[in-house]
C-alpha cells in the first residue's frame, strides 16, 4: 500500500524529463563552436606555471634514469 502513489510520482517526473525540450540559444552555440577571436578564455591561465616547472620535471626524469 502506498507504492502506487510513489510510482505514479516517479512516472510523472520521468515523463517530464523525457519530453522536456528547453529553448536553445543557437547564437550562443554558434559563438562557442566557432571559436571566435572575442572569447575571453584564449589565454591559458596555467601556461606561466607550466613553463616555470617544465625544467624541474626534466631534471627529475634525468636523475631517475641514472644508475
Amino acid at each position: 500500500m502506498g507504492r502506487g502513489r510513489q510510482k505514479a510520482k516517479q512516472t510523472k517526473v520521468a515523463r517530464r524529463l523525457k519530453y522536456y525540450t528547453p529553448e536553445t540559444d543557437y547564437r550562443a552555440l554558434e559563438r562557442e563552436l566557432s571559436g571566435s577571436a572575442d572569447s575571453t578564455n584564449e589565454d591559458d591561465p596555467y601556461a606561466e606555471y607550466a613553463s616555470r616547472y617544465e625544467f624541474d620535471e626534466l631534471e627529475n626524469t634525468e636523475h631517475a634514469e641514472e644508475p
